[in-house]
């Protein structure tokens, strides 16, 4: 009888004991500076499930679920809670998630779980170490008010008037010299005038008449 026992227990599969199991790895830290994660969960799984749900879970207690995702041989579907940006993508033997538009406040532990729901029997994953995602504070950059002109039509503008200043102003630079000339050669014109010694203004002559010389009719008195 005891060689019947074993016989029967000879037929029970082995495999039972070990199979069915989840296997989940996740890294320890993340940072996050640009509000954007990518938090990818590596799971092993060594049973016969055709239908999974993966899912991410936020604090210690995983009391919030931020998004999930599930899958078969022919259909996927994923949905995200309100409060979060969220999406997850199957990959092989990995479940990735990305998040997006993340805010300090969202600073916390993150825990993935992976379910195999079809058919039974139904297998989770033991809770992992988790992931801490730090979401850093984005400062606040404040900008300076743009001008309505562009630089480049502003500098052109510029250099027109320059331009034009300096053409006025050598234009009327050579006016003034040229001014000047003929000043000076209407001064010359006015000095050429014919002028008398100041002892012929009282003979009574004209301006333009000759000085007579009175010495040779006296020469000729007997």
């Amino acid at each position: 009888m005891f060689l019947g026992i074993l016989v029967v227990l000879c037929f029970i599969p082995a495999a039972d004991v070990t199979e069915n199991k989840i296997l989940v790895a996740q890294r320890p830290l993340l940072i996050v500076a640009n509000k954007t994660a990518t938090l990818v969960c590596n799971y092993t799984y060594n049973g016969t499930g055709k239908e999974f749900r993966a899912s991410l879970h936020k604090g210690t207690d995983s009391a919030v679920e931020v998004c999930f995702i599930s899958w078969n041989m022919t259909k996927i579907s994923s949905s995200s809670n309100k409060e979060f940006n969220c999406q997850g993508i199957h990959d092989k033997d990995k479940v990735i998630f990305n998040l997006w538009n993340m805010s300090a406040s969202q600073t916390d532990i993150y825990f993935c779980k992976i379910e195999a729901m079809y058919p039974p029997p139904y297998v989770y994953n033991e809770k992992s170490n988790g992931t801490v995602i730090h979401v850093k504070e984005t400062p606040i950059q404040t900008q300076e008010p743009q001008s309505a002109i562009p630089l480049w039509i502003m500098v052109a503008v510029i250099g027109v008037l320059a331009f034009y200043s300096m053409v006025i102003t050598v234009a009327f630079i050579n006016y003034w010299q040229k001014s000047k000339k003929n000043r000076y050669h209407q001064s010359d014109y006015m000095n050429m005038t014919p002028r008398h010694p100041p002892y012929q203004k009282n003979k009574g002559y004209p301006s333009y008449a000759p000085t007579r010389d009175y010495t040779a009719y006296r020469s000729w008195q007997p």
